[in-house]
């Protein structure tokens, strides 16, 4: 019998990220493996964070004046907040720009409260208008 040569890899990883780990790909069972993995330049990361920042405080001041029980209270709810974020240049500029780069669901992810879904989903028709 004559046994195979050592087999060498050259892969080179340096650098490299992967998303979920490595795992045996005879066993997965996922529909994926991985994720998204997204690198933002420091000022990206700073401008999206202030954006999430603002957009957090905004929501939760208008949750202590407006009631969002219901469908029409979360509607005037969210007319007050697109109100306010278009009369804040700085901040309208920060959202929007965070959602021309495809920052979506990394704002819905730092912005913690129940309306984050529908206020990204207006501003980025905004975008169109824009």
């Amino acid at each position: 019998m004559s046994q195979s040569p050592n087999k060498q890899s050259s892969f080179d990883f340096k650098g490299a990220q992967f998303a979920d780990g490595l795992g045996n790909a005879d066993i997965v069972t996922a529909q994926q493996i991985g994720g998204n993995i997204t690198n933002y330049s420091p000022q990206q990361k700073q401008n999206l964070a202030e954006a999430a920042a603002e957009i957090q405080q905004l929501l939760n001041q208008l949750g202590q004046s407006y009631p969002t029980s219901t469908p029409l209270e979360k509607q005037i709810a969210m007319t007050e907040a697109l109100k306010q974020i278009n009369g804040n240049s700085t901040l309208k500029a920060r959202v929007l720009g965070a959602l021309k780069a495809g920052e979506t669901e990394a704002l819905k992810e730092l912005v913690d409260h129940p309306l984050v879904n529908i206020l990204l989903a207006t501003l980025e028709g905004w975008q169109d208008v824009e």
